[in-house]
């Protein structure tokens, strides 16, 4: 089935790569144009990931005008309300409207149990992971309610936004918070036939799992380890023998629910996980 979100518009946050370019990209093929906007520098609390790059959102930009649809890019960091506004005021200007949301942007940092995470990392955490993703939605949803034809949100939690893990507790609170906001905007634009929904991945093949220090939190009995190494622990985290999933398997969870295919579909958490929450 072609053109799932022909003629609409997309805003997604953390589009130089990773998940987000796939769901660009994946929305892109299915007819839609997208506002795209990423920080492209380095966060200060993250020092163990390497930062995207203004060339990560050009080569997402070609990616998406490869595809046939038009793309609008902006280098926003998703704590500044004031800039993610203008970028997709500025997106909506060019493109005429706003019919998805999808806040992805996200953090990795820290390492530490809770008790022994630092104030630093804790508040960069909860400014990316949660109150970004507020953010991205306040500044988003006006053009989504302006249209007056209902709209699709998706924010991105985590298997960690369900259950628990250890060394991790910061980002935790941060995926369990999205689920508070998933449901209460949920509810409170039910009424304007705007869905709300959350994905929540398993471990998944990007920069922000696939580094030295995921894979030493992994295997912390080895010196040097690989992903290999990563895999033989990651898989104990499933039902299904794998260790991880693709950002494409995301990217098709999020155009599910883009798309008029869940038309009924809003407040669900929907796991791409493998079976994790399974265990």
């Amino acid at each position: 089935m072609a053109g799932r979100v022909e003629g609409k518009v997309a805003f997604i946050t953390g589009a130089a790569r990773g998940q987000g370019r796939a769901h660009a990209v994946r929305m892109a093929q299915e007819g839609a144009d997208i506002i795209a906007v990423d920080i492209c520098r380095q966060v200060e609390t993250v020092d163990k990931i390497a930062a995207s790059t203004p060339e990560d959102l050009a080569e997402t930009a070609d990616l998406v005008k490869n595809a046939g649809r038009r793309i609008y890019t902006a280098e926003v960091d998703v704590r500044d309300y004031d800039a993610l506004k203008a970028a997709v005021d500025a997106g909506v200007e060019e493109f005429g409207r706003l019919d998805i949301i999808v806040a992805n942007a996200g953090i990795g940092n820290g390492g530490q149990t809770l008790d022994k995470t630092s104030e630093e990392d804790w508040n960069a955490m909860i400014d990316v992971n949660l109150s970004g993703v507020w953010k991205t939605v306040k500044a988003g949803v006006p053009h989504i309610l302006e249209g007056g034809r209902g709209g699709s949100i998706i924010l991105t939690s985590s298997v960690g936004g369900l259950k628990a893990y250890p060394h991790t507790g910061h980002y935790i609170a941060a995926k369990h918070g999205v689920v508070g906001l998933m449901r209460t905007f949920a509810v409170e634009l039910g009424a304007q036939n705007i869905r709300v929904n959350s994905v929540h991945p398993t471990n998944v093949n990007t920069p922000l799992y696939m580094n030295e220090g995921t894979m030493k939190l992994f295997r912390p009995d080895l010196e040097n380890p690989t992903a290999d190494d990563m895999k033989i622990v990651a898989q104990l985290m499933h039902t299904l023998p794998i260790g991880w999933v693709e950002p494409e398997d995301i990217a098709n969870a999020v155009l599910f629910l883009a798309s008029d295919e869940a038309r009924f579909i809003t407040g669900v958490t929907l796991p791409v996980d493998g079976g994790s929450c399974l265990k």
